[in-house]
């Protein structure tokens, strides 16, 4: 009999009846408690770090007025009428939030007028944003829009996007996991989603109380939690059916299921969670959530899955057992395609590794867009707003680049303004105004779009003036895409060097390889590069519009490549554990280093493979989302997770295990024992391989 792996597994598989009713309680009380979470959560901002010369720039403008520094609401009213527009700039003035309303000026041709809002500081966007919406909801030809509503829009978009994402994905998750889970055993993955999604809500809304979570995390939950989900009850699943074959529907069967595949699992999540988890490093509100959201989903995942999937093991026993002869037809295949590629091992990876790189060659020439009026759909007010005063108006009245100086006096002032007269790109300066208490506003317009390449070497020329007397801190859409450019730069290294060497920690600890892991981070990182690439040669080139219904702005936006960066390295590292656990244990039983590999790829192959396009289907409902910035993250999602299964496990783990025969195994002896004295093993490897080893 096989030591048992805990007392809980043994109670949960002795009465899983109660072990179901518990779980029931769970699910009803996480919906209730976590279910709310979406509306608690932050529904804007968290793009740039909260101590950037943009934020400080703001906050002292808001300070000595009382009110933003720029206008959040814009309102067109088509027409000459003067009474009209009095009438609009009174009504949007008694609007609770609104501090100061203003004429905007008119259209070339006179066809509208613009009316400008200005938030009062403190004042909560989205609250003032529906607050408008509703007021002028059946005022014809009125049309509103502005920064505030332009993320009220999108906060609403990825709302609904959200919910018609799991409409589609839902009824193709539940058919494929019909057809690959077979019968009653398909009803696992819906229980151990649903409650890996639910218990994940819980934990957030516990999280946000500490810390202030953005809602665009959600979509992750979703997404991730689904997928991981159907990843680990697919790999139980499989494991539990060897062993059923071997013992019939017995206790021992779930026990050596839980410790062998159970083990491989709880790996497969540390490596998810420290991946995604290096997201929290960044110093933006954005990442940070992701970054946390990440790592309790893949926590979540894996502890619903070695909780809940016994139960079903033990209520359902031989009900579970294989009844058709493809899935051994298929453990056949996958054996003789890997024995084909390890005969000429250094061919394919060759090949392999070329044809990645190929692929990843686009992400070289990525260029950074911020997110703007273009992510917003193109039949929401604040897009026809945008895109109507690009088109008919001259100037706005707003001032895409703002200055807030403390000085001594009017002169040092006045100093600055003329210095700043002078920067490339800067049409002409304000009148500066004096705010009170030193504090002064000088407003620069600038050539090209808001946050565009002119805008940002104008902020950085500006940040660059020093006159005596004057502290001048710069803000505006430029000024806060070079903050979050610069955060990035900065912080990158940190948190590229903690994935890699979590990943690595994690990976040694499972193998007691040295080898193995750092093969492991490089096969990631062209993963990583393939998937990025596809997003340059989508998103950046202005590809496939009409299929992904998005309006290209010549880049990529940042935090969604850190985000899909972090997720493709996460779940290449997650199938790489599945693959390495089963030939680690292969190897462990006595097989050749061949066999080992062959045999390893024969039992997970197949998996691997049907984990990778229940994911992509789960992640890749991003793309459906109505704005660009989410439909980012789940096309780089699903390309690196089929290219990782379909590619990198299928030809380049084969031929590169296949190159180095037993020396994938090597270590040092001293951290051989290392390794042994924290996990306890006694059955570790030799420190080194023989002649025999590596030749086999």
């Amino acid at each position: 009999m096989t030591r048992p792996p805990g007392a809980v597994l043994h109670h949960i598989v002795d009465h899983p009846r109660r072990a179901l009713v518990v779980l029931f309680v769970f699910v009803v009380a996480a919906a209730a408690i976590g279910g709310p979470v979406a509306g608690a959560l932050s529904s804007s901002g968290g793009f740039a770090p909260t101590d950037a010369d943009s934020v400080r720039a703001t906050q002292r403008l808001e300070s000595a007025t009382g009110r933003a520094p720029a206008p959040g609401l814009a309102v067109l009213v088509d027409g000459a009428d003067e009474g009209q527009v009095e009438d609009v700039s009174s009504r949007l003035a008694d609007l609770d939030g609104v501090a100061e309303v203003t004429p905007g000026g008119a259209a070339r041709d006179g066809s509208s007028r613009l009316v400008l809002g200005t938030l009062a500081a403190g004042a909560a966007d989205e609250d003032v944003a529906r607050e408008v919406l509703d007021e002028f909801a059946d005022d014809e030809g009125v049309t509103v829009g502005g920064r505030a509503v332009a993320n009220l829009q999108i906060t609403e978009s990825v709302g609904k996007d959200l919910g018609r994402a799991e409409l589609l994905a839902m009824p193709l998750l539940v058919v494929l996991s019909l057809i690959l889970f077979g019968g009653r055993a398909a009803l696992i993955p819906v229980v151990v989603g649903t409650t890996t999604v639910l218990g994940t809500f819980l934990a957030l809304a516990g999280v946000n109380q500490l810390y202030g979570l953005s809602v665009f995390a959600l979509n992750l939950v979703i997404g991730l939690g689904l997928g991981l989900a159907i990843d680990y009850t697919l790999f139980l699943l499989a494991r539990y059916r060897e062993e059923l074959a071997l013992q019939g529907p017995t206790v021992g069967a779930i026990l050596v299921t839980m410790r062998v595949a159970g083990r491989t699992v709880a790996f497969s999540a540390a490596t998810v969670a420290t991946a995604l988890a290096t997201l929290t490093v960044f110093p933006m509100n954005f990442l940070k959530s992701m970054g946390i959201a990440g790592a309790i989903v893949a926590l979540v995942a894996a502890t619903a899955s070695l909780l809940v999937t016994p139960v079903f093991f033990s209520l359902m026993g031989a009900h579970l057992a294989r009844r058709s002869r493809g899935a051994a037809a298929a453990e056949g295949r996958w054996y003789r395609f890997s024995h084909a590629v390890m005969r000429r091992p250094g061919r394919i990876a060759a090949a392999t590794a070329v044809v990645m790189l190929v692929l990843a060659a686009p992400s070289l020439r990525a260029e950074w867009t911020p997110i703007d009026e273009t992510v917003v759909p193109t039949d929401q007010s604040a897009r026809v707003v945008s895109e109507r005063l690009g088109a008919e108006y001259a100037d706005t009245g707003t001032t895409p680049i703002t200055v807030a100086i403390r000085a001594d006096g009017q002169p040092q002032v006045a100093q600055y303004a003329s210095a700043a007269a002078a920067v490339r790109g800067v049409q002409g300066v304000g009148e500066p105004l004096l705010l009170g208490d030193g504090t002064w506003q000088v407003d620069l317009p600038v050539e090209g779009r808001p946050a565009g390449p002119d805008a940002q070497r104008a902020v950085a020329d500006l940040r660059a003036l020093q006159v005596d007397g004057v502290d001048a801190l710069v803000t505006g859409p430029a000024a806060a895409f070079v903050d979050q450019q610069s955060a990035i730069g900065d912080t990158l290294p940190l948190a590229g060097g903690l994935m890699v060497l979590l990943t690595l920690i994690v990976l040694w600890l499972m193998t007691g390889s040295v080898v193995l892991p750092v093969k492991a981070v490089i096969m990631n990182t062209l993963t990583v590069g393939v998937a990025l690439g596809a997003l340059t040669f989508v998103y950046q080139d202005g590809r496939l519009t009409g299929l992904l219904n998005y309006t290209p702005n010549g880049g990529v936006e940042p935090t969604d490549f850190l985000v899909a960066a972090a997720l493709v390295f996460a779940l290449s590292t997650d199938y790489g554990v599945f693959l390495l656990g089963r030939i680690k244990e292969e190897r462990e039983t006595g097989l050749s280093e061949t066999e080992a590999v062959a045999t390893g790829l024969a039992r997970t192959g197949a998996v691997v493979t049907a984990a990778a396009l229940l994911l992509a289907v789960a992640i890749g409902a991003f793309s459906t989302s109505s704005i660009s910035f989410i439909q980012q993250i789940g096309v780089a999602t699903a390309v690196g997770v089929l290219v990782d299964a379909f590619i990198v496990r299928s030809l380049l783990v084969p031929s590169l295990m296949g190159l180095l025969g037993a020396w994938n195994w090597w270590s040092p002896a001293w951290l051989r024992r290392i390794h042994d004295r924290i996990t306890g093993r006694q059955d570790a490897l030799p420190a080194r391989p023989t002649e025999e080893g590596v030749s086999s």
